[in-house]
């Protein structure tokens, strides 16, 4: 796996570059050698952020920890990749490297998730709408995303609030 280590606000020393390289090549039992995983590290205020997203065959692994201490938030958030792979075990076998859960086959200390239930389902009006149009919908329904047809592209976007409490704009393509 190819790893890419990159900072906000914070310089990326090699001691931590080679930190980072030595947990991730602990998830390379699962994936191939052209993967590639994304590292990027961030200070806010007293936290440590560090947000990892590895691409491998069209699917995207992401998992995002803030610690008061950088080295933890980077234990942390491998454990928590493994734990996303593990618990989606039988769905990924046939798109993760062959024998990658050879060493997990007689244990089971992660539930693994059946199948997905769907428990509710919702129809609504979807008429050409602005971004900022959009956005307000979406905050008048209490809602952390809204689905709509722009108005000037009539492309279906998406518009979701962030954690930092601005808004994103997903357009599909």
């Amino acid at each position: 796996m190819k790893i890419t280590t990159t900072g906000r606000r914070i310089d990326v020393t090699s001691g931590l570059k080679d930190y980072i390289e030595k947990k991730l090549s602990k998830l390379d039992k699962f994936f191939s050698d052209e993967s590639t995983a994304q590292a990027t590290l961030s200070v806010q205020k007293d936290d440590h952020i560090i947000e990892v997203t590895i691409y491998h065959e069209g699917m995207i692994f992401r998992a995002e920890v803030r610690d008061a201490d950088m080295y933890a938030a980077i234990d942390r958030v491998v454990d928590v990749l493994e734990r996303q792979i593990r618990k989606q075990k039988t769905r990924l076998e046939k798109k993760l490297r062959e024998g990658a859960f050879a060493d997990y086959a007689d244990v089971d200390d992660y539930a693994e998730e059946e199948e997905f239930k769907i428990v509710k389902t919702k129809k609504y009006e979807n008429k050409p709408m602005s971004v900022e149009e959009a956005i307000l919908q979406m905050n008048l329904l209490g809602h952390e995303f809204y689905i709509f047809n722009n108005a000037k592209t009539l492309d279906k976007e998406v518009v979701y609030k962030r954690k930092d409490g601005n808004y994103g704009l997903i357009e599909l393509s």
